[in-house]
């Protein structure tokens, strides 16, 4: 313990498990996002039809579809999890639900998002991606009378093509774009370290820190929105803010440093209490913060909501690209692939992109019922409209002494008649 103490600077519980944090439960890291966001799309269809999904249910709408892995029941079940949905008890029926805090976080960012176009503002979306030197088409065509090597040589014929290896390493690239193509001089390429794993490990706060501040940001029109997810990397913190890992003094001396009052008798629980009041005040992201110095506004989406981001569907053409021509299947070559598969992605496969985005946040809309809560903003507008009514047929104004509750839920009825 001793040891312990002095190489982690606290102790643990021996053999008892915490729950991990959405982003964190290494089963859908085997999966890229865009393999993620299709799953929680097709739970989404069930809501959509208005029908009760079922663990089994999902799993089979999965299994059938030929590009995403197959998963059995129980795996599809902890899935579901991993992605934020719970089951829970609703209207006397047990359904698949989203967690609120997702379900908030997504109502946050569709309201923001309408609001900056609405403003006029240019709006950028930002991601990296990850390419394998041996990547390649899975299905091609084979000469299946073709039996052996020999045959093929005596007959003047190949033995088809060889599937490489392995994956192989790999490439990370980061970039950025909107509806009028990809920025100039924003991309970067490079070499990831480790051939397997969460290629999100490759990358740091201080690497994307100076890609966003010395290749994104001078390339931006002024008053720009700069839409991005949230891999620990994009939210690295200015300051540490005091947590239950951090020793009683040094949360004294935070709550000091920040003019917060506290008193000597108190325990550390009382104290993070305190703490928990001011976090927001005190929680700046570094990005958000060289955004801010140059007048541009830091976006994120929602967790494994990566079909809001139309780069994600760049991503997919230019892999494409780089998988029906890579013949070598080493690093310059595919190198190369890569910036010629950028170069050849137009302005105009981009709109196509965004357009479609915005039809999936329409849908996002009506399916959270925001609809309706944009509609109830006209209540007072409404209200208006039924007081002069009232007047015009009893020659008063008899709803002003009326039971305020009673006039909402008129204003809410006239809406949907």
């Amino acid at each position: 313990m001793k040891s312990e103490l002095k190489e982690n600077g606290k102790f643990s519980t021996p053999g008892k498990k915490r729950p991990l944090k959405v982003g964190t439960q290494t089963r859908i890291k085997r999966y890229d996002e865009l393999t993620l966001a299709t799953i929680r799309r097709k739970v989404h269809s069930f809501f959509l039809r208005n029908e009760i999904p079922t663990v089994k249910k999902v799993a089979k709408v999965i299994n059938d579809e030929a590009d995403l892995p197959n998963m059995s029941i129980r795996t599809v079940g902890r899935m579901m999890n991993d992605l934020g949905f719970a089951y829970r008890k609703r209207k006397r029926q047990s359904i698949l639900i989203e967690r609120d805090d997702i379900q908030c976080w997504r109502h946050r960012y569709l309201r923001d998002i309408k609001k900056y176009r609405a403003q006029g503002r240019t709006i950028y979306y930002t991601d990296d991606t990850w390419v394998n030197f041996g990547h390649t088409k899975a299905k091609i065509w084979e000469d299946t009378s073709v039996k052996s090597a020999k045959r093929a040589f005596l007959s003047g014929l190949s033995a088809g093509l060889t599937a490489p290896s392995g994956k192989g390493s790999r490439c990370i690239v980061v970039h950025a774009g909107n509806e009028n193509g990809f920025i100039p001089e924003a991309c970067d390429i490079f070499e990831a370290k480790k051939k397997e794993g969460d290629y999100h490990g490759e990358m740091n706060a201080e690497y994307y820190e100076n890609w966003f501040g010395k290749k994104l940001l001078p390339n931006l029109k002024p008053n720009s929105v700069i839409v991005l997810d949230n891999a620990s990397y994009h939210s690295a913190l200015s300051e540490n803010i005091p947590s239950s890992s951090t020793r009683k003094a040094d949360i004294q001396l935070w709550l000091t440093e920040k003019n917060i009052p506290w008193e000597a008798d108190m325990l550390k629980a009382e104290l993070l209490v305190l703490v928990s009041k001011v976090r927001k005040q005190f929680e700046l992201h570094r990005i958000d913060a060289l955004a801010t110095e140059d007048g541009h506004t830091v976006l994120r989406l929602p967790p494994y909501h990566c079909e809001l981001n139309p780069i994600e569907l760049i991503w997919s053409s230019i892999k494409g690209y780089v998988a029906s021509e890579n013949r070598t299947f080493k690093k310059d070559e595919v190198r190369k692939l890569i910036e010629k598969g950028i170069d050849l992605v137009t302005p105009m496969q981009w709109a196509k992109c965004v357009r479609h985005v915005i039809e999936e946040e329409e849908k996002m809309w009506k399916l959270d019922g925001l609809c309706l809560i944009s509609k109830l903003n006209l209540c007072p507008m409404i209200l208006a409209l039924w007081r002069w009514h009232i007047y015009l047929d009893n020659g008063k104004c008899e709803s002003e002494e009326g039971d305020e509750n009673s006039v909402q839920t008129r204003s809410t009825a006239a809406l949907h008649t």
